[in-house]
């Protein structure tokens, strides 16, 4: 199947199975005689996994890993479950920082009239120079 059948059936557009092309996370695409790309089932399904795991935010290089681990029919679990829980644990301290950042947006949001006054203590906060910076 030509890539804009690949990209309809497993969900990832064209432009994203180039690109994992050219960085080698799949292999080029066999062509067909007329030079396009020609698609399998397994290749289908290899976009498919790479799709779930992106959206559960693996990164680029940790899918590769998890891609390697899958077709290896000799691998241990363990090996797999070990890079989840390391993704757990990046995604536990993303959440921290998340929060610090609403709680922060919040506090500013408080603070602020919301009116017609040019003052805005938002803006005031963006402007400050971090004491880190200074030094």
């Amino acid at each position: 199947m030509n890539i804009g059948t690949a990209a309809e059936e497993s969900g990832v557009p064209a432009k994203t199975i180039r690109y994992y092309e050219s960085i080698g996370l799949i292999p080029p695409a066999r062509r067909a005689e007329n030079g396009y790309r020609d698609y399998s089932g397994f290749d289908i399904e290899t976009l498919k996994f790479i799709q779930r795991t992106r959206k559960l935010g693996f990164s680029v290089k940790d899918v590769g890993g998890l891609l390697q681990l899958w077709r290896d029919k000799e691998r241990t679990s363990a090996s797999v479950k070990a890079l989840a829980l390391r993704h757990i644990d990046e995604v536990e301290q993303r959440i921290g920082e998340l929060q610090s950042i609403r709680q922060t947006l919040i506090d500013l949001t408080d603070r602020c009239h919301g009116d017609d006054r040019p003052d805005c203590p938002i803006l005031d906060e963006f402007a400050q120079v971090p004491n880190e910076a200074r030094d």
